[in-house]
């Protein structure tokens, strides 16, 4: 049991040293609103915090036998990471399906962006940096030329949700710093806890999906492509690269957007996005990680 614990977390280490962190994140972009947009259509059938809990039970389900999350949690060392880390998880979840239910996709997308502009800043050191970070914004500024929603509930969620994101990710950095594999081992403890704490929440709701195996299977592939695949890919990438670094690179979230929504949804980029797109990947081009 060990040794084929050892034997994955080497995989992993591996895996993060052979490919480039940015392709890691590229595909954690691609999944990271692919995924909710899937999920808006179950919101009907399971409501919002029913889809919530079949999204982290789902991904809490397939990491235990992989990372064995009891082994995490008995070691008193991590444990107050971990459960502050599953507490976010189970959070920023619930926030951000609240206020998917109430805004636009691009709007909620918006927000979410706004908190990581502070840890990118953070992080520039260098003239070169600052003017990725200039170039950055300014292209992501044009992909977020969403119109203001005057649902106050709606704002907030989201607005709650862009916070526990940059929580999300300095804490997600902070144990990726230990290890590729000892970070998705981590991960996986800390979807436990998040199944924990949101249960008691989404499970009602969550209920009515258990008589219907197309809305099971659904509320299972949104957990795979929301939580197992991005989040994975995050710790791949975070334990390669400095902090501000990776929260630069969320600014590809916006145009991974723009791009789902072209090809999931039909909405059809205007030529501003596809200039905006353009911008956001010069300026990650242009960005040097600092030591």
């Amino acid at each position: 049991m060990q040794t084929s614990s050892s034997s994955a977390n080497q995989t992993m280490s591996r895996a993060a040293t052979v490919v480039p962190p940015h392709a890691w994140f590229a595909v954690s972009a691609v999944f990271h609103y692919l995924g909710p947009s899937f999920a808006v259509l179950l919101f009907p059938a399971v409501g919002v915090l029913g889809v919530a809990w079949l999204r982290i039970a789902s991904a809490a389900l397939i990491f235990a036998p992989i990372t064995k999350p009891w082994r995490a949690l008995r070691t008193a060392k991590n444990r107050t990471l971990l459960i502050a880390w599953g507490a976010t998880l189970a959070a920023m979840n619930c926030s951000f399906y609240l206020a998917l239910s109430h805004l636009p996709i691009s709007l909620v997308a918006a927000i979410e962006f706004v908190g990581t502009i502070g840890l990118a800043l953070y992080g520039v050191r260098s003239q070169r940096n600052f003017v990725a970070f200039a170039t950055t914004i300014a292209g992501a500024s044009m992909l977020i030329n969403a119109t203001w929603s005057s649902d106050p509930i709606g704002l907030a969620w989201a607005f709650l949700n862009g916070v526990l994101f940059v929580i999300y990710v300095a804490l997600g950095h902070r144990v990726a710093q230990t290890g590729a594999g000892s970070g998705i081992e981590a991960l996986g403890a800390a979807m436990t806890v998040a199944f924990v704490f949101v249960s008691p929440i989404g499970f009602n709701d969550a209920i009515h999906a258990f008589t219907d195996p197309t809305l099971l299977l659904a509320g299972i592939g949104v957990g795979v492509c929301s939580s197992v695949i991005p989040y994975v890919c995050d710790q791949l990438a975070m334990s390669r690269l400095p902090r501000a670094s990776f929260a630069l690179l969320l600014a590809l979230l916006p145009a991974s957007a723009t791009i789902i929504g072209a090809i999931v949804l039909a909405q059809i980029p205007s030529g501003r996005d596809v200039v905006g797109i353009a911008l956001v990947m010069a300026g990650v081009a242009v960005h040097r990680p600092g030591r």
